[in-house]
């Protein structure tokens, strides 16, 4: 096993700066890939995109307790360190970092948090009240902390930096916020959106799948579907009619459906003109979360 373990703050700026240092010229490129454990193919996918882009890369396993309001939901959390460490280092990843809660938070929890804003309360953010605030506060932690002191390549020519941390496209809103707060804030790293990875029937990886029945399972194909129904008419130009994409969701057994929304792949906006009836232009971004059962899941589809 080639990769190495770190769960201290310093020995990751460390171990980091002494990897960058043994690259060609003593400076090289670094990827974060920050998970909160619990690792599937979907996360290889994540740092494998890193490791073909970077010459050291670092990934976090944190399961960060501000992102959950419900208590029983942080406690059953997957926590399967050995299985994360395997998969990363088959990837290539040369670091894992999975510090405790209290080497992240050393005076407790943060006083001063990162506040998502105004998209932060919608679609996820309705229905899960401060997630995307304590999403972002341990991001912005983990991209502080994650870059080393010395070692990193100047930026290029374009001036992005030799610094990159990559996040799944299948977590949209949480994307979205993080690439406002690094462009808002001025962080010097450059995000990188890496597509959805899913199951051959379409099911859309997630730590939380392992909580789904077979039975569940079978009716939280519905979501997937939905998507590529609207993305087959927007492909056609032709009217979205989102309401029927909906009763198709509503139909499925145990499924409850929170929301599905049109949205700008950007802002996340709601695309309200082109939801029902008028033939689709341009490109949009189809938004679904629904609980399968006792499973949350979220899934999206570019349109267009």
């Amino acid at each position: 096993m080639s990769i190495t373990l770190v769960t201290t703050l310093a020995d990751l700026k460390a171990v980091s700066a002494a990897l960058l240092a043994a690259t060609p010229g003593g400076a090289g490129t670094l990827g974060l890939v920050p998970t909160m454990g619990a690792l599937h193919s979907g996360h290889a996918t994540l740092a494998a995109a890193a490791v073909a882009a970077n010459d050291v890369v670092v990934a976090s396993v944190f399961v960060n307790p501000l992102q959950f309001g419900d208590a029983n939901d942080l406690a059953r959390y997957p926590r399967t360190t050995e299985a994360d460490l395997a998969l990363l280092d088959a990837a290539g990843v040369d670091i894992m970092f999975a510090p405790s809660v209290a080497e992240m938070y050393l005076g407790g929890e943060p006083a001063v948090r990162v506040t998502a804003g105004p998209l932060g309360n919608l679609y996820e953010g309705a229905s899960r009240p401060g997630h995307f605030d304590g999403a972002l506060t341990v991001v912005a932690k983990l991209l502080h902390v994650g870059r080393p002191e010395t070692g990193l390549a100047a930026p290029d020519a374009a001036g992005r930096p030799a610094y990159r941390a990559y996040f799944g496209q299948k977590d949209a809103q949480q994307l979205a916020l993080v690439r406002r707060m690094v462009a808002d804030l001025n962080f010097p790293v450059d995000i990188v959106g890496v597509p959805t990875v899913r199951d051959d029937d379409g099911l859309a990886l997630s730590s939380r799948n392992r909580f789904l029945s077979a039975e569940q399972r079978e009716s939280a194909l519905v979501l997937s579907r939905a998507l590529r129904l609207l993305a087959g008419r927007a492909a056609a130009h032709e009217p979205l009619d989102v309401a029927s994409a909906a009763e198709l969701i509503r139909s499925a057994p145990g499924v409850e459906l929170d929301y599905l929304e049109v949205v700008d792949p950007q802002t996340l906006a709601v695309r309200a003109e082109n939801c029902q009836d008028t033939p689709f232009t341009g490109e949009a971004l189809a938004l679904v979360a629904a609980t399968v059962g006792p499973v949350r899941l979220i899934d999206n589809l570019p349109l267009g």
